[in-house]
């Protein structure tokens, strides 16, 4: 049966699961919508694949330095192009997903990249367009490439999830789910990172946590300071990225819980750094564990050998463990890993908090007068784990792959 991958999109995300999939191989054919005429000629478009600023030449980074060019068989008048031995073709006829003739190409599943279509409880004849469009134009499974946006006190659609590769992934279910959101970059790294020290405490001993990720710039960021569109509340997004460290916000913490409902009962921090680069980002995680009488106290060489034995265990590659020294360059293109835990930063501190019972529910007062002062000292245990991940393509793009094809497989 001929594998037909619709990509609606060629932003960042779009070329790179372009890029990922003339790689892997598992479609025969693939479709993208960039919905508009783009520079002079249809060249323009085919030198827009070709090179990439960040990951250098597609056919280095498929086949090496010596490689010779991979697209072939440039047909402007009917928009195709050979990448890699796989067909792309290329449309530029509409921007609104209900408009776009998949069931025409054969496409039954879209990746949308273009970050405009994430609420999912939308119709696909809302104004502007939904990502439900994709379903009327003739799809059958849509995944996001971003997380749901749904509006305060809407209910996740019965067709729709979010899940990550090798957290959740089994939540989606082929007889029930349409829409997939794969979560964001973030979130990706941010779940492989939490869940190993859940899988081994449990959940019961996290007393909060938090985590700041130091991310590199995206599209929505400007070159050069510009002034606020109307309405604009945060001022800091139309400063210049190339000069500046941007405070931003991150809805990481609200996806984590969608992956990780458990992560709910936790109080939890998310924020985020915008720096200067181009790819290559850290999240820093701050845990707070409740230490427990008569059982090994928790220190870095336990949390260090938590991460190394789920790494060996995690056969899909999705996590790594190293304890060599890295800079952010270093993680990008050259790995598939959600987070590279870099055990050499990792650290735990412990110390005794006391606390106020008269302030705690649920105690008995007869119980409280039997404990001198009311005051009861807990020993807690803080630890900062640095985790790296390329929210381009080694990391995001790479699982984004893998969970399309998971999705193609048990479609066929």
């Amino acid at each position: 049966m001929s594998k037909t991958l619709g990509i609606n999109g060629l932003g960042r995300i779009g070329k790179l699961t372009l890029w990922h999939h003339a790689g892997r191989k598992y479609f025969d054919t693939i479709v993208i919508n960039v919905g508009r005429d783009v520079g002079t000629d249809f060249d323009d478009i085919v030198h827009y694949i070709e090179r990439d600023t960040t990951y250098g030449r597609l056919q280095a980074f498929l086949n090496g330095y010596r490689a010779e060019s991979v697209i072939t068989d440039v047909d402007e008048p009917n928009g195709c192009l050979t990448v890699n031995g796989v067909l792309v073709k290329i449309l530029r006829q509409h921007r609104n997903p209900k408009d776009i003739d998949w069931a025409t190409h054969g496409v039954d599943i879209v990746v949308d990249t273009t970050g405009r279509f994430l609420d999912p409880c939308l119709d696909a004849d809302a104004p502007g367009g939904s990502i439900r469009g994709h379903i009327e134009a003739g799809a059958q499974k849509v995944i996001a490439s971003a997380p749901f946006k749904l509006k305060d006190g809407a209910v996740m659609p019965e067709d729709a999830v979010t899940t990550v590769m090798g957290i959740n992934d089994a939540d989606y279910d082929p007889l029930r789910h349409q829409i997939v959101s794969n979560a964001s970059c973030t979130t990706t790294c941010l779940s492989h990172m939490i869940k190993p020290l859940i899988d081994y405490f449990g959940i019961e001993r996290i007393l909060s946590a938090s985590m700041a990720t130091v991310h590199a710039a995206t599209g929505s960021q400007q070159v050069l300071d510009r002034l606020p569109k109307k309405g604009a509340g945060d001022l800091r997004k139309n400063r210049s990225i190339m000069n500046n460290i941007i405070l931003t916000t991150t809805g990481a913490a609200k996806a984590l819980q969608l992956v990780i409902p458990e992560m709910a009962t936790v109080g939890f921090i998310a924020e985020s750094v915008r720096i200067p680069t181009a790819t290559g980002s850290l999240i820093i995680l701050v845990m707070n564990f409740q230490e427990e009488l008569n059982k090994k106290p928790i220190r870095r060489g336990m949390i260090n050998s938590i991460y190394a034995d789920a790494a060996k265990n995690n056969t899909n590659g999705y996590l790594i463990y190293t304890d060599r020294q890295n800079v952010s360059s270093d993680i990008i293109g050259s790995l598939r890993a959600a987070a590279v835990i870099e055990g050499h930063e990792t650290h735990a501190r412990t110390g005794a908090i006391n606390i106020n019972l008269e302030h705690v529910r649920g105690i008995d007062p007869d119980v409280l007068d039997t404990i001198k002062d009311h005051v009861g000292s807990i020993q807690v245990t803080q630890t900062v784990i640095y985790g790296w991940y390329d929210n381009e393509m080694a990391s995001y793009v790479n699982m984004l792959g893998d969970r399309t094809v998971s999705i193609a497989e048990a479609m066929h």
